[in-house]
This record gives C-alpha cells, structure tokens and sequence, in this order.
C-alpha cells in the first residue's frame, strides 16, 4: 500500500488509477479524532494512501473530492480531466 507524502504526487496517482477503471474505483475518506489524522484512500485493489495532520490541507482534499464525484456522475468520464493544483 503505497503513502504518499506529497498531495500532488498522490493526487495524480489517484486521477490515473480512477480513469484506468471507473466503476472498480473506491474513494475513503476518514479522520481520527484522537489523533487528529485525516487519511484518504483510492483503491481498485491497489490502494494509495494521503494522510496528513495539516489543516491547510482540507480544502485540497475537499477540493480534489468534489472533483473526483464530478467525474463519476458524468456520462463520458473517461474524457474528462481533472484540474489538481
């Protein structure tokens, strides 16, 4: 199970393996308030990983997330790309 460190990294590994095979993809996203963790995972049985602590990386999460049930509502998905910065 691969962790990425870097948000960019993981979001484009995660873009790749959803547009490889759509309807095989999952999206987790999960905190721990204990230790104050957000982790998301993107899985077609191979899952990556995101997690980080940092509060200024929500909006990325949520903005990626939001982009990501865009792609999976829409009817051509495979033509559409997404816009990670």
């Amino acid at each position: 199970m691969p962790q990425y460190q870097t948000w960019e990294e993981f979001s484009r590994a995660a873009e790749k393996l959803y547009l490889a095979d759509p309807m095989k993809a999952r999206v987790v996203l999960k905190y721990r308030h204990s230790d104050g963790n957000l982790c998301v995972k993107v899985t077609d049985d191979l899952c990556l990983v995101y997690k980080t602590e940092q509060a200024q990386d929500v909006k990325k999460i949520e903005k990626f997330h939001s982009q990501l049930m865009r792609l999976m509502v829409a009817k051509e998905s495979r033509n559409v790309t997404m816009e990670t910065e």
